[in-house]
This record gives C-alpha cells, sequence and structure tokens, in this order.
C-alpha cells in the first residue's frame, strides 16, 4: 500500500501511509485506538476507497472497490465482532453467499468435502452441523478464518483476534496461525496485545494519528520501545507500588451465593465474598467459570437461588433481591463485561448512551422531564476527562472504536463517585495508552474510598491492579491471597483447580 490517504470530515484517519508486507510472514500493526489501523485494513478489503494512493497485491496493481474484489485477489478478513449469523449451522455460515450450486444439498456436500479437508490441513477444528449460537467464542474465532480460507484467501487480516480468547484460546489460536503461515499464508495482525506481536510476529508497524511512525523486524523491537512509540512517550503499565494503605469498613458482602442456570447446572457453588472501602479486589480465572454469574449477582441482573447480599446499610435475601435501580441508589456502579450487549445502546448517540441509568439524576431531570441539554453538557465533560475520540457528544456510538466506547461506559460509570464499583473486562479491546490512563482512574477510585472489583482475563492486569485476588474455578473460589503472595504460576495453578 503506498500513499494511502482517507479523510473523515476533518479528521485525516490515514495521511500517506505505506505499508510493505512479505508473503508468508505474521506483520502485526499497531496503535492507540483512533490510530488509523482499521481504516488502513478496511482499505485494503474494500470497505472503504482510498482518496488517494495505489495498492498492490502479490506485485500486481489493484483495484478493490469492495470486499468481493478483495476476496477475488486472495484477501479475507476476520473482524474483531464476527460475522455470523447465530441460527445458522457452521458449515451453512461458510456456504452463505458463496454457495459452488444452486441445489442446496449438493452444494451442501461439496463444501462440507473442501472444509474437511481444509480442517485437516490447518488444525481448524469445528463442527460443522452446530448452530453458531452453541458455538464457544474460540469455535466462532476458528470458522471466521476457516470462512475466508475456504474463498481463497492468501492474505488473512485479524482484527483484534484474541479480544474475546481466552489464554488457552489463544494459544490454540496462535498455533494455527503459525501453521498458516509455515503454508505460505500472510496474516496481517490488528492487535493491542504487545506481549502477542513480539511472540508471533516476524515484522510491526506502529501507526500513530494516522501515520506509520515505525516499522521494525520483531528481533529488534521491544514492548517498551513499541509503546513509546504507539503512544509518543515512556508509559508506565505495571504495578505502582505506593505506601499501602489498610482496607477500610466492608461496603459489600454475600454470603452463601448460588446461582443456577436455565438448564439447573450451578454456576456458583456457595460463594462467599468481602469488598473492603479503598481496596481493587481482582477475580482471576479462565473465562466461564462463573466470574460473569458473579458480577451479574451483585450488580442485580441475576437473581440467586440462594444466598444473602449486604450493600452499605441494606440487605437482600433471596426473596427481595437487589435490583439494578436499587443498586446505583445504594452507590453501585457497573461496567458490564460485554459493552455492546450490556452497557451501550450501539443507535443512540453518545450523550444518549452516557445518561443510560442516570437519566434521573437531578442533572438531567426537572419535574420527571429529562433535560437533553445537560446530558449534552455533562458527556461533553465526561468526554474531555476520559479522553473519548472524537468528542462528539452527538456522534453514533456504533461509529466509535471499541477502546473509545469503553472510556465512554467507564466515564458513565466511575463519574458518580461511586461507593462499590464492578468492572468486567476493564480495558478489552483497548489500547495501551487507554490502558495506562484505566488504571489510574481506577486506582484514584479506590484511593478516595472506593471498594472495586475487577474480574479480568488478563493475568498480567489483575497482578497491575489488586491489592487481594481470589480465583475462580468451575464456580468456586479456589484461593484468596494477598497481592504480595501472588505469582503467576501459584495463580495459574488455582485457575486450573489446584489448591492454595
Amino acid at each position: 500500500m503506498t500513499g494511502i490517504c482517507k479523510q473523515f470530515g476533518a479528521v485525516a484517519a490515514n495521511a500517506d501511509v505505506d505499508l510493505r508486507v512479505a508473503q508468508g510472514t505474521v506483520h502485526g500493526i499497531v496503535g492507540e485506538n483512533g490510530a488509523g489501523k482499521s481504516t488502513l485494513m478496511s482499505v485494503l478489503y474494500g470497505f472503504y476507497q482510498a482518496d488517494s494512493g495505489s495498492i498492490a497485491v502479490f506485485g500486481r496493481p489493484a483495484s478493490i472497490h469492495n470486499a468481493d474484489d478483495a476476496i477475488a485477489l486472495g484477501i479475507g478478513m476476520v473482524h474483531q465482532h464476527f460475522m455470523l449469523v447465530d441460527t445458522l449451522t457452521a458449515l451453512e455460515n461458510v456456504m452463505l453467499g458463496a454457495e459452488p450450486h444452486w441445489l442446496l444439498q449438493r452444494a451442501d456436500a461439496q463444501v462440507r468435502v473442501k472444509l474437511d479437508a481444509l480442517m485437516q490441513s490447518t488444525g481448524l477444528a469445528v463442527q460443522l452441523d452446530a448452530l453458531v449460537a452453541d458455538l464457544t467464542v474460540g469455535d466462532r474465532q476458528r470458522l471466521e478464518i476457516l470462512k475466508a480460507l475456504y474463498r481463497g484467501a492468501k492474505v488473512l487480516i485479524l482484527d483484534e483476534p484474541t479480544a474475546v480468547l481466552t489464554p488457552q484460546e489463544t494459544e490454540q489460536l496462535f498455533g494455527v496461525l503459525r501453521l498458516l503461515r509455515s503454508q505460505g499464508t500472510t496474516i496481517l495482525l490488528i492487535t493491542h496485545k504487545l506481549k502477542e506481536v513480539m511472540g508471533l510476529c516476524d515484522q510491526v508497524t506502529v501507526m500513530r494519528a494516522g501515520r506509520v511512525v515505525q516499522e521494525i523486524p520483531i528481533a529488534q523491537a521491544s514492548i517498551e520501545g513499541l509503546a513509546q512509540a504507539m503512544v509518543g512517550r515512556k508509559v508506565q503499565m505495571g504495578r505502582v507500588d505506593a505506601d499501602a494503605k489498610p482496607a477500610g469498613e466492608v461496603l459489600l458482602q454475600a454470603t452463601g451465593v448460588v446461582v443456577r442456570d436455565a438448564m439447573n447446572v450451578v454456576r456458583l457453588h456457595g460463594l462467599d465474598l468481602t469488598l473492603r472501602a479503598g481496596e481493587i479486589v481482582g477475580v482471576a480465572g479462565v473465562s466461564g467459570n462463573g466470574q460473569s454469574e458473579l458480577l451479574d449477582v451483585l450488580s442485580g441482573l441475576l437473581h440467586p437461588s440462594a444466598g444473602q447480599l449486604q450493600l452499605g446499610a441494606a440487605t437482600f435475601e433471596v426473596a427481595r433481591w437487589l435490583d439494578p435501580v436499587t443498586a446505583r441508589a445504594q452507590g453501585l456502579a457497573h461496567v458490564p463485561e460485554d459493552r455492546h450487549a450490556r452497557a451501550l445502546v450501539m443507535d443512540f448517540v453518545a450523550w444518549e448512551s452516557a445518561a443510560l441509568g442516570y437519566d434521573q439524576l437531578p442533572e438531567y431531570a426537572h419535574w420527571g422531564w429529562m433535560d437533553h441539554g445537560s446530558m449534552r453538557e455533562a458527556t461533553g465533560r465526561m468526554m474531555e476527562r476520559f479522553d473519548v475520540r472524537p468528542r462528539d457528544p452527538e456522534l453514533r456510538c456504533s461509529k466509535f472504536s471499541g477502546g473509545n466506547q469503553q472510556k465512554l461506559v467507564l466515564a458513565r460509570e466511575l463519574g458518580q463517585s461511586p461507593k462499590v464499583l464492578l468492572v468486567g473486562q476493564p480495558t478489552r479491546g483497548v489500547d495501551i495508552g487507554a490502558i495506562e490512563f484505566i488504571y489510574a482512574q481506577l486506582r484514584a477510585l479506590r484511593d478516595a474510598g472506593c471498594a472495586v472489583l475487577v474480574v479480568s482475563s488478563e493475568l498480567d492486569e489483575i497482578l497491575a491492579l489488586s491489592d487481594r485476588v481470589i480465583v475462580m474455578n468451575q464456580g468456586r473460589v479456589t484461593g484468596e491471597l494477598a497481592i504480595g503472595d501472588c505469582t503467576e504460576e501459584g495463580l495459574g495453578l488455582l485457575m486450573t483447580g489446584g489448591t492454595q
């Protein structure tokens, strides 16, 4: 790609960008949210048309007007948010739009033969007759890659491929990508996780404010150097050890909480948890071991079958459990794990989502009437404080990058100075500069006397933020440790069901 320029109004998303990628390599593209990475790849895949510049694929000039053109050139893209139809089977999703025959039964047989061969050669095993809705996140990721390879992709663009994967699923994916590279597939990896770049890529390009600021072989790169190139300054990502203060009064206490799912399977087994003022408690564990249910039951989104909850001076029993409105009235704020499904209405503009759940605040409402002007002004201040880009309260939520959507949610929930904050996956899909900022905000809230519960699948994040760590496995707490007693090896053992 040579001299690529792409303008959106007054914003130069790509400004004279050059990108050269060698065949049969894994090439990382990193940068802050809004740096222009996804825009550049969308130009390559035909979603956007460059205002100027040229593209050559396998040495030949290419004119890419849409995704069909890109696919015909051997370019495939796997998006951060999967492009799959939940109500169709895995096989039907692969066939959709690329049916080899008008008789679907014959097409089904032909596609199945080709996919069986692909799965055999790449190790991308997926149950072809399973509904997508029943597949794990890791299976859906593999299915998206299979879909691209089925269409003849020789260049594979992966946008934040590990954002929603467990560590085990991530390692499995990387094994597949290394195999594809050895078979001659060229892989473009957009990611915020610099450890993954260092462990997988051959070359890395760093973008900042729409421009390429560094291109370097991975053998000459370092995490610290890449982070500084991305942000333009040194970044503090590790643990910040200040004078430790003893935790204060108990602000939330859950006792004997049992949660059963719709199939009557126990997801939380008599769980006990205490949160105190002025501490961050991290919840470590492989995703799917009860952490999501824990967040939901503590925030009032899920009703337990047994247990008791004390929030401030109020006590809640199974017969009269906490609800989200009461939770907010008691000073409890919640940043859900899935910002699209739980935290934002994607068709709302920013100021509408920024007022969700707080629309009856005196600042926002008078005599029962919502004051939209005050909501817009307050959202502008939130966006300024949390560096949400672009700072446009009238921009639709779906138009913000994932990291800026996350900052908007955090701005809403942290802005009311809660007494208790529940946070799920605080930095999922967020760039390294924003991660540093989010960590600082969570620490500041703790230092102001808030009790913070952080659920994260990133062990580095748990170790960087927590004062105390609890580890969950299969809906049970397998260990509870002060941060000074934590090691990656020890927490890893507890995460897999070992004993403290």
